[in-house]
Order: C-alpha cells, then sequence, then structure tokens
C-alpha cells in the first residue's frame, strides 16, 4: 500500500502576521528610500519621471495612456486587494470572524476606529470645504506598518494583541474597499460594468459548480479586472470580488487546509505582496519633494486633519470601543493583554500608510499639490502613531498570558460562494 502524501501546513493567520511583520520593516525601509530619492539632487527628477513614463497601451479614454504609477496603483494593487479579499473571506468562512461572538469586538472596534479619524478630519478642515472629499484618507490601518513594528517589540507583544490588531485590520480593510466602491467612484460606464457583472456571474457558476482549480477564477478576474478598469469603478475592485469567488474548504476547529484553492493562493500571493507589491506601492507614493516647503506645512488644514485623524482619532475612536464594550459587556477585550497593551495597539492603528496614500490619490485626482500634502499628513500621522505606540508597549508591564489559547473560531453562517 502506498504510503499517504502528507503536506505539513501552518495557520494562514500566523504566516500572515509573520509575513507582514517582515513586509512591514520592507515598507518602512522603501518609504524612507522614497523620500530619500525624492529630496536627493539630480535624481529626484529621475524618480518623477519614472513614475510618470507611458508604457502603453491606453485601455481606458479616462486615464489616458498607461503610466508606471498607473501599473502600481490600479495594477499591482489589484493583486494586493485580491490578497486581501482572500483573507477576508477566509476569516468569515473558516477563521476568527467565522461566528458573531468573534466577530464583535473587531467590528465594532474597526468601525469606530474609522469613524474617529473622519470626525477629527472635518472638524479641523471642514465640515462643508473643499477638502471634505478627503475624509476617509485617515480612516484605514495599514496592517503591514502596523504589525512590523509590533514585531520588533518580540514577546513584550503578546499574540493576542497581534491577533487583535489583525483582526481589526481585515474589518478596516473592508470597510476601506467599501468607501472606494461607494464613495470614489465617479462616472461609470454601464456597458463595461455589464460585463464585469456577466464575469463575476460565471465565476459563481463555477464555484457552485464545483470547479476547485484555480486558473479558470485568476483567468476570469483578470478579465473582470479589465471590464471594472473601463467602468469607472476603481479596477482594484476586482481583486476583492474575484477572492469572493473563490473555492475555500472548511476546517473547523484547524487553522489550514492543505487542499483549500483558497489557502493555496493566500500562501502564494503572501510573499509577493508582503516583500515586492506593497513595498513599490510605497515607493512610488511615498515620495514627496520638499524643496519650498517650511515646517508650517505640517499646520495646513489637510495635513494637520490627516495627521490628528491617524494619530488622535484612531486611539480615541478603538481604545473608547474596547472599553466601552468590556464595561457594557458587549464583549471582552482580548486575554493577555493589559489596558496599557491596548491603548499601545489602538495607538499603532493610527499608522494608514498604504491604504491612506491610496485613498489620498482617489479623493483628490490630479492635484499634485494637493496630493503631496496627503502624503506629508499621512506620513507624519504614520510616524508619530509608529513612535508613540511603540514607546507604550515598550514600557507596559506585561501580563501574564491565559494557559489555553482562544479558539480560531467557529463555523457561523456562512454566506455563499463557499
Amino acid at each position: 500500500m502506498a504510503k499517504k502524501s502528507t503536506r505539513t501546513t501552518v495557520s494562514a493567520l500566523r504566516d500572515f502576521v509573520q509575513s507582514e511583520a517582515a513586509g512591514g520593516i520592507v515598507l518602512i525601509v522603501a518609504a524612507a528610500l522614497a523620500m530619500l530619492v525624492a529630496n536627493l539632487p539630480g535624481i529626484s527628477e529621475s524618480y518623477f519621471h519614472l513614475l510618470h513614463a507611458e508604457t502603453g497601451p491606453t485601455i481606458s479614454s479616462k486615464y489616458g495612456p498607461m503610466t508606471v504609477h498607473l501599473w502600481v496603483n490600479d495594477g499591482l494593487m489589484a493583486i494586493f486587494f485580491l490578497f486581501v479579499g482572500l483573507e477576508i473571506k477566509r476569516e468569515f468562512v473558516d477563521g476568527r470572524l467565522a461566528s458573531w461572538e468573534h466577530r464583535r469586538l473587531p467590528v465594532v472596534a474597526a468601525a469606530a476606529g474609522m469613524v474617529g479619524p473622519a470626525v477629527v478630519y472635518l472638524a479641523i478642515t471642514g465640515f462643508n470645504g473643499p477638502l471634505t472629499n478627503g475624509w476617509a484618507i485617515p480612516a484605514a490601518t495599514d496592517i503591514a506598518f502596523a504589525i512590523g513594528v509590533l514585531a520588533l517589540l518580540g514577546s513584550r507583544a503578546p499574540a493576542s494583541l497581534k491577533l487583535f490588531l489583525t483582526t481589526v485590520a481585515i474589518v478596516d480593510d473592508m470597510g476601506a474597499v467599501a468607501i472606494i466602491a461607494l464613495v470614489y467612484t465617479k462616472e461609470l460606464g454601464s456597458l463595461a460594468l455589464a460585463m464585469g457583472a456577466l464575469v463575476l456571474a460565471t465565476m459563481y457558476v463555477l464555484n457552485r459548480s464545483g470547479v476547485r482549480r484555480l486558473w479558470p477564477y485568476l483567468g476570469l478576474g483578470l478579465l473582470l479586472w479589465y471590464f471594472v478598469f473601463l467602468s469607472g469603478v476603481h479596477a482594484t475592485i476586482a481583486g476583492v470580488l474575484t477572492a469572493m469567488m473563490v473555492p475555500v474548504t472548511k476546517t473547523p476547529g484547524a487553522p489550514d487546509s492543505a487542499e483549500s484553492p483558497l489557502h493555496v493562493l493566500e500562501h502564494a500571493l503572501a510573499p509577493w505582496v508582503a516583500y515586492l507589491i506593497v513595498p513599490l506601492f510605497g515607493f512610488a507614493n511615498a515620495g514627496v519633494s520638499l524643496s519650498g516647503m517650511s515646517p508650517a506645512i505640517l499646520l495646513a488644514p489637510l495635513p494637520l486633519g490627516i495627521a490628528a485623524g491617524l494619530f488622535v482619532g484612531k486611539q480615541v475612536g478603538i481604545f473608547g470601543s474596547i472599553w466601552v464594550a468590556q464595561r457594557t459587556g458587549f464583549a471582552k477585550k482580548p486575554g493577555g493583554a493589559s489596558w496599557t497593551q491596548l491603548y499601545g495597539v489602538a495607538i499603532l492603528a493610527g499608522i494608514g500608510f498604504t491604504m491612506s496614500l491610496f485613498i489620498g490619490g482617489l479623493a483628490f485626482p490630479g492635484n499634485e499639490a494637493l496630493i503631496d500634502e496627503v502624503k506629508i499628513g499621512v506620513l507624519s500621522g504614520s510616524v508619530l502613531s509608529a513612535m508613540l505606540g511603540f514607546l507604550v508597549l515598550r514600557f507596559a508591564a506585561t501580563k501574564k498570558a491565559p494557559p489555553r489559547a482562544e479558539p480560531v473560531g467557529v463555523a457561523g453562517d456562512v454566506p455563499p460562494p463557499a
């Protein structure tokens, strides 16, 4: 009798945390390098010229010829959103968000962590002013950057904190995707949208028919990206929609499945997203020339609103919601973590680098001056959050972990497709 082949698998969430931790450090280096290159005489011009170099072809008349910047933001970032979508689906179907008991605190914390920054931003920039469209910029958390900082703390950051921050960021990503689709989509091409819907319906039928090979979903996902790009909806949404159609094998009580198409694709994409796509996005979007700028720019309404939204709004929203949930009995705070450590994690959630820069480009398209101010606000707010969050967690008293870890999740009502 032939020996049964086995495959050693690890928790997708654990693998995600570990890869994002290392990837976060790479992202920090990429962002710092972008700022350096953008301000070096003789090199800065080449940097900006490269980003706007036309590579062709013209896929949509709305965007004109494709440039390096467009390929990164609309092409490679669609793969990033595919990865995010896979993680969201896996968590809701077979992970820590599979039951309402486990969804309560992350959902409430993520929602409060998006509302708080938006309110702070609007209070500074004006609720009816010309900068209103940027309200969502400080609402998102950059999981790669935040987990990268958390990883530097080693054992001083209990596993429950890392899992909580990751789960909140996943729910946060869901909100950001919804905002991009609903708020930052202006003109829609009805024919392209209809063709995209047809492609999506085809993937749904394949899923319900039991097709488990990945290549049909990836091929149709590429076609979906093309039609979504033409329609006027931001093309990255195609990545999330494709992820929702990829089949997943449920493994209640276990963290992973070697036979699950979703897990296979998630693990295959993880290193590319962490070490190539996100750092490339950071390098292409973090560079801003400081020539002619004075420190007073930090107090201009747009940068100040973004920085304060990230640094103040996030920590107040997330930490406040955890405290209220605990006091009212709505949900329990993560086990093995002190209130000081939870406060430190709430501060780290104010690192909004990748998604904030991404939304900033959508909020003020074509306005390079405002986009530069967005970058300054995002960078300053994120750096402040990273530094203070690190210091709070570094000097917080550690709390002895409980003897048994919390369950990964229990199976709940799962919306189709699976």
